[in-house]
């Protein structure tokens, strides 16, 4: 429904989803912050050696934190979703792939079918300033370097990601430094605005693999000694590097509306600006810098700065910035603003650390499920107030608890603030939407009702049964939810794919019981039809699946069956197959993208010219000698090269 008292320029938050230390969803990122914990942990062996090159006195060429913040199973990937083989999939940036999954989860808490989207002119604008895993492959000499480097370019990042999808839109890498994913952000929301793209992913990801910068920091005394990020604290003595991915879905909210979209938050305006010549350096941060972002984010916004209810704050613990933008938000914010209602100010980054180009949106989703639940929760670390700050004199307050956002009326309204040693300042504007704009709850009614499930693989299939299984028992965040809403989304709303499942019942625990193994009565009719037709491959059938069009609800996540796949390490989990095995077989499990037999054709597997020539060295160096790429290139099925590899063998006994 388009309606006329909605903004035409606001943008709506639709969907989001992250991977960040602790946290590996929106929800477990909201229990993390309610409940105050500090998610930063030792800096894992993985990465670097922090024992050789940790020193606690300052010293060029060490680093001064051992702690960071870490993403749990970085190295994890479903390689088989999304078409890799092994060898593609170990070669591949950690980034590229984790922000392949974290994309995927968005796509499906904003209720988008992937497959309605391809084609479209939907955009990608990524954030990112590392290309650490590509820099690592470079660094093992000439030798090492492969075409299969040419995938982890940065470009690659947002590009693999609209291939996978077939979005045509902009495709684009923001690099300002720490504000680059807020800059992404702003750019989607410009885009959308202009009516270029009618669908936005913008997205951070930061993975540091190597201590390079660390190190550059540490000498320059910008690493918190103790790897916590001490927002506003007298104590405050650098920022703790962290790994984040952070995604969000954004359509024009008129467009959202009228799709019946999950509105989660409304970004009401942004802008970006630099700080010119108004700092005696390019990297000191300037006041006045900061002053302009947030006055033209206001004005853009249409929002008086003074009915800001909750702002997050860069927030990165400098002791050189801190005092400076908290200055700044006084300035704006604080200016009429009513007594006794100061500006809470917080920052994520005392709980999960600093995560560079993504910081802005883990703080964006932060910020996103503040208003959600109406709390802000307390800022840690905060132990002695930063004396070059005028606390008396700003009104404003770091919550050092969880607070409630005031009741006034009017959909809250909230700020996020990102700031770049680029000196590029970013600010966005966010409101929680309002419930007049908001679809009414659908009535209860006696069903039957169909709900039909999918997966790419026999055990995601059972591990998505499970899930839902607990999700729709009593106490499982589908009971709040209506039936008839359940199963519309999951009919309307999820891509369908090979593995297929389908159940009916009249209740929740009619549903539960019958995916737990103990089926409902048939429900006969149109739904034993629609259901047998779905099970064959049919698409789903909204009208029959759950009666008329229903609201986008929450729905159980992908669960993605992964692996560890590394550099160094072998992309088999750490073992080849025993000597003894067919050589086409090894090579095969390393390098096709799907199943296959002897029957199957080369190309049709994944075997592509850049893995042929992986294949060439590998073979060369398992039989001891020289390989023709031409005999290789002449092969057409597994059969062939099955025979082939085996000539290959007895020739070299």
């Amino acid at each position: 429904m388009n309606r006329s008292d909605v903004d035409p320029r606001s943008v709506a938050v639709i969907g989001m989803a992250c991977r960040l230390p602790g946290a590996s969803a929106p929800d477990a990122l909201w229990a993390l912050l309610r409940d105050a914990v500090d998610a930063t942990s030792e800096t894992p062996p993985d990465r670097y050696d922090v024992d050789a090159l940790h020193s606690p006195q300052p010293r060029q060429g060490r680093i001064a934190a051992r702690r960071g913040g870490y993403v749990d199973e970085v190295a994890e990937f479903d390689a088989g979703f999304f078409g890799m083989s092994a060898t593609e999939a170990t070669e591949l940036d950690p980034q590229q792939r984790l922000l392949l999954m974290t994309a995927w989860d968005a796509l499906e808490d904003a209720g988008q079918n992937p497959d309605r989207l391809a084609g479209s002119r939907s955009g990608v604008f990524v954030g990112n300033t590392r290309a650490d895993h590509l820099e690592l492959a470079l660094r093992r000499g000439p030798d090492s370097v492969t075409a299969a480097q040419l995938n982890n370019f940065r470009s690659l990042l947002p590009a693999r990601l609209s291939h996978f999808l077939d979005f045509r839109g902009p495709s684009i890498v923001v690099d300002t430094a720490c504000s680059s994913s807020l800059v992404a952000v702003h750019q989607a929301v410009q885009s959308l605005r202009a009516g270029e793209t009618p669908l936005a992913l913008a997205a951070g990801v930061n993975v540091p693999l190597r201590p390079d910068e660390g190190l550059v920091l540490s000498h320059a005394g910008a690493m918190a000694a103790d790897g916590r990020c001490k927002f506003g604290d007298a104590g405050a003595d650098g920022y703790s590097p962290s790994d984040a991915v952070a995604v969000v879905v954004l359509k024009r909210l008129t467009d959202a509306l009228a799709d019946g979209d999950r509105i989660r938050a409304v970004i009401r305006g942004s802008a970006v600006g630099n700080d010119g010549r108004t700092s005696d350096s390019v990297l000191n941060p300037s006041l006045q810098g900061q002053l302009d972002v947030l006055r033209w984010a206001y004005e853009d916004a249409g929002v008086n700065p003074a009915d800001v209810d909750y702002v997050e704050a860069h927030g990165a613990g400098s002791p050189a910035l801190d005092p400076l933008e908290l200055r700044a938000l006084g300035e704006v914010l604080g200016a009429g603003r009513p007594a006794g209602r100061p500006l809470l100010v917080g920052s994520v980054k005392t709980n999960i650390g600093h995560a560079e180009a993504a910081g802005g949106t883990a703080g964006l989703i932060k910020t996103v499920l503040c208003l959600e639940h109406g709390q802000v929760p307390a800022c840690l670390h905060l132990d002695t107030p930063n004396p070059g700050v005028d606390w008396d004199a700003l009104p404003l307050t770091v919550p050092d608890k969880l607070l409630d956002l005031p009741v006034l009326g009017r959909p809250a309204v909230a700020g996020v603030g990102g700031q770049g040693s680029s000196a590029l300042n970013a600010h966005v504007v966010l409101a929680q939407p309002d419930p007049r704009h908001m679809p009414p709850a659908t009535e209860p009614d006696r069903g039957p009702y169909l709900l039909a499930l999918s997966a790419h693989s026999p055990a995601a299939l059972e591990a998505l049964r499970e899930a839902y299984v607990r999700y729709l028992r009593p106490g499982g965040a589908g009971a709040s939810y209506a039936l008839h809403d359940i199963c519309h989304s999951a009919a309307a709303r999820r891509r369908h794919h090979a593995h297929r499942l389908a159940v009916t019942g009249h209740t929740h625990e009619e549903l539960a019981a019958a995916l737990a193994g103990t089926p409902a009565p048939a429900a006969g009719g149109p739904l034993t039809a629609a259901a047998e037709r779905y099970l064959a491959g049919g698409e789903p059938e909204r009208a029959t699946m759950s009666g008329t069009p229903g609201r986008c609800v929450p729905l159980p996540s992908y669960p993605w069956q992964t692996r560890r796949y590394w550099a160094g390490e072998e992309p088999d989990g750490g073992h080849r197959a025993q000597d003894g095995a067919d050589l086409a077989d090894r090579v095969l499990r390393e390098h096709a993208r799907t199943g296959f037999d002897d029957a199957s054709g080369l190309t049709d597997i994944g075997i592509d010219s850049l893995a042929k020539l992986r294949i060439v060295v590998e073979l060369a160096e398992r039989c001891g000698q020289e390989i023709d790429p031409e005999e290789l290139g002449g092969l057409r099925t597994v059969g062939e090269l099955r025979q082939w590899t085996r000539t290959l063998q007895a020739a070299g006994r």
